[in-house]
């Protein structure tokens, strides 16, 4: 029959072997974000279990809930003038062409410059 090790001794053996472990306090919920969907845990405890400079955090109890990820609408991309007289110069094409083609690639350069050359 093992007996059960008192929380001092637990701590104790955690540093001994390199770990060491602090709750959070107050925290309100946690989310994890998938490409699908979001699952949301409310009132949860929190620790976090710091072991050989590697930071592991423990979620337990709370309410937890799924809904369908948000669609983030994706920005324009920033355009710096470099990126497009780089562009143009490249292509033989005008600035404003360039910052175009910029725009639909997604800021990438190689792909903008590919596309105005096709």
């Amino acid at each position: 029959m093992q007996r059960r090790m008192n929380p001092r001794d637990a701590k104790r053996m955690m540093q001994r072997m390199g770990m060491n472990m602090e709750g959070v306090e107050d925290v309100q919920e946690v989310i994890i974000r998938t490409p699908s969907k979001e699952i949301v845990i409310e009132a949860p405890e929190v620790a976090i279990v710091n072991m050989q400079g590697q930071k592991i955090f423990q979620v337990a109890g709370g309410k937890v809930s799924e809904r369908a990820a948000e669609r983030r609408t994706a920005s324009a991309p920033v355009i710096s003038e470099e990126d497009a007289q780089l562009v143009a110069g490249q292509t033989g094409k005008s600035i404003e062409e360039a910052r175009n083609a910029l725009i639909e690639s997604e800021g990438d350069l190689a792909k903008a410059i590919l596309l105005l050359q096709s």
